[in-house]
């Protein structure tokens, strides 16, 4: 016998049960980035290797050791997208979106990277973000903030906090990788393997080493804050000052340097203690160089990315309410009579009602086992229609949860029922 196929160590299938968490954190944020003035932009899950390369840099953990990368039939070097920045970045020059006009763009797909797949971390995992071109003002960096702080709301998150940095300019972040290098050049016996692989190429990042022997090391290291030119430092405190407008609580962590050497200015996460080592769940910045490094106009630019996967667990953690994806109502039908006239009464109801989730029984069952159908679905309400009350034109409206406003089964007229489900509907 063939042996069962099972999915990619890393891959994962979301199952019906999990699917609606999934689907209210993405209509929550869908409809928050358009209310918001964001348009969706869609690009392909297979990009130029050499994209990433000139974007996220050579020399990051990203493309070193994580990107799927292939050649295909022509002998081009193709790679899944690790991330949607650069993709939109691609499109939105190639396609004339950013000649002497403003961009506020939002996307979600799969990403891939090749690493140690453990809970919150896999390497076919989902992402959303939004992406703002041709605004080089600290407004929106601000307004980015401001998404995700009400996304985080939308949802009931708690225990999550804001963690912000800048970068400072190119020349600013060059003048501090210097002092950054002589600094751990004279400690070089104290860092690890991979501490001593970006000494040179990319010093900043042994400042977000997780390694404990470290810590102390890292500590000590010169101030990133202390060499920011006189732009930078009022682009900062021009985000601060904004934040502190309205209400959003921050910590300034001067050694949040980001993975991916696009940043610059700019930068900060959205951490959660509740997933554990993969708590952070939404990052981003500003990256005013990328257009141009991929050929394009200098451009101003600033947005995030969500981890999706990481909300989903989140939502699970905290045991937030996932009523939203759930069916309002259930129609038990008893009897073939019973059957014929509950598909017309059904597709009438959602005509009334577009926002209705009404869940139909299907494949007969007896009256009890489609009530525990019913309340399997979720659903707050059973609707029952036998024989008799397609005779009489009524329907029985049975709660199946408690706290509802409707506490008893009522007996009530098919016409009268519209009204009755439409209140229903906004009760939940």
């Amino acid at each position: 016998m063939a042996k069962n196929l099972q999915s990619v160590r890393g891959m994962r299938d979301i199952l019906p049960e999990q699917s609606s968490s999934w689907q209210m954190i993405e209509n929550c944020a869908r409809e928050l980035f358009n209310s918001y003035g964001y348009k969706e932009l869609r690009t392909p899950i297979i990009e130029p290797t050499e994209l990433f390369k000139r974007s996220i840099g050579d020399a990051t953990d990203i493309v070193e050791k994580e990107m799927y990368t292939f050649e295909d039939r022509n002998g081009d070097s193709l790679t899944l997208r690790p991330e949607g920045t650069a993709g939109c970045a691609r499109a939105a020059i190639q396609h004339g979106l950013l000649h002497n006009q403003q961009q506020r763009i939002w996307y979600t797909g799969p990403m891939f990277r090749h690493e140690r797949p453990q809970k919150g971390r896999y390497r076919g995992f989902y992402q959303a973000g939004i992406e703002t071109y041709g605004i080089a003002t600290p407004d929106i960096d601000a307004e980015v903030i401001a998404i995700a702080a009400r996304l985080w709301s939308k949802l009931g998150f708690k225990n999550v906090r804001l963690e912000i940095n800048s970068l400072g300019s190119n020349e600013a972040r060059e003048a501090y990788r210097s002092v950054l290098v002589d600094y751990f050049s004279q400690h070089q016996d104290q860092l690890d393997a991979d501490s001593q692989r970006r000494l040179h190429k990319n010093p900043l990042r042994i400042l977000d080493t997780k390694n404990p022997t470290m810590k102390e090391l890292v500590a000590n290291a010169p101030d990133l804050l202390d060499y920011l030119d006189d732009e930078s430092k009022e682009h900062f405190e021009g985000l601060k000052e904004r934040l502190d407008k309205i209400g959003i609580d921050y910590q300034v962590n001067s050694r949040l340097v980001r993975g991916i050497d696009y940043y610059n200015r700019t930068v900060f996460e959205w951490i959660t203690d509740d997933l554990g080592a993969q708590g952070t769940i939404c990052a981003g910045g500003r990256y005013d160089g990328l257009v141009k490094q991929l050929g394009g106009r200098e451009t101003p630019a600033c947005g995030f990315g969500i981890g999706l996967d990481r909300l989903q667990l989140l939502v699970e953690e905290q045991k937030l309410d996932q009523s939203r994806s759930k069916p309002h109502a259930y129609l038990v039908m008893a009897g073939k009579k019973a059957e014929l006239a509950g598909l017309s009464l059904a597709e009438k109801l959602r005509d009334n009602f577009s926002n209705l989730r009404l869940q139909v029984n299907a494949g007969s069952g007896s009256f009890k086992s489609q009530l525990k159908r019913a309340d399997n679905s979720g659903a707050d309400y059973a609707l029952i229609l036998g024989e008799n009350e397609v005779t009489e034109n009524t329907i029985n409206i049975k709660p199946l949860r408690k706290h509802l406003k409707l506490s008893e089964q009522q007996t009530i007229s098919q016409p009268e029922s519209v009204e009755l489900i439409g209140g229903l509907i906004e009760e939940s």
